[in-house]
């Protein structure tokens, strides 16, 4: 059986790497498209989905998350709070500091946003092979964990 062009770029850590972004990028981007609300951010929509994952955190704990300066994620979080995704409300053990949650809104948001999105990918996911969708299952546990670095 002859080996593809792709099989081939992958031979070395630095192909695969290169491989990785570009197809990684791509799949980001056709995800991206099914966004039910294009006039977020980018960052905007990551904070939600961050929020809607891991609870309410203070701005500081989500822009350490989402690799960004405070500066930027304070003008996130007014951003949503002006569209009324998100509330802030003082942190119970220090007054001085506030804690964002989402709204509601929010949250319905996040859940029809996902099931959009979702709903696409379980649609490409039928025309692999059980194979194909084995090999996919394993290859999600390792690029979660290549997240986590």
């Amino acid at each position: 059986m002859k080996k593809s062009p792709l099989s081939q770029q992958t031979r070395t850590d630095a192909g695969l790497a290169a491989v990785l972004r570009v197809t990684v990028g791509r799949l980001a981007r056709r995800l991206r498209a099914q966004r039910l609300d294009a006039s977020l951010s980018l960052g905007q929509g990551a904070a939600l989905f961050t929020l809607a994952r891991h609870g309410e955190m203070t701005p500081g704990e989500l822009a350490d998350h989402e690799k960004v300066q405070p500066p930027s994620m304070t003008r996130i979080v007014a951003a949503l709070e002006e569209r009324g995704l998100v509330r802030r409300t003082k942190h119970p053990q220090d007054q001085r500091r506030q804690l964002v949650a989402l709204t509601e809104e929010g949250r319905e948001l996040v859940r029809v946003d996902q099931r959009r999105r979702e709903a696409w990918l379980a649609q490409r996911l039928k025309e692999l092979s059980p194979e194909e969708k084995d090999t996919l299952r394993r290859a999600a546990e390792i690029l979660d964990r290549l997240t986590q670095s």
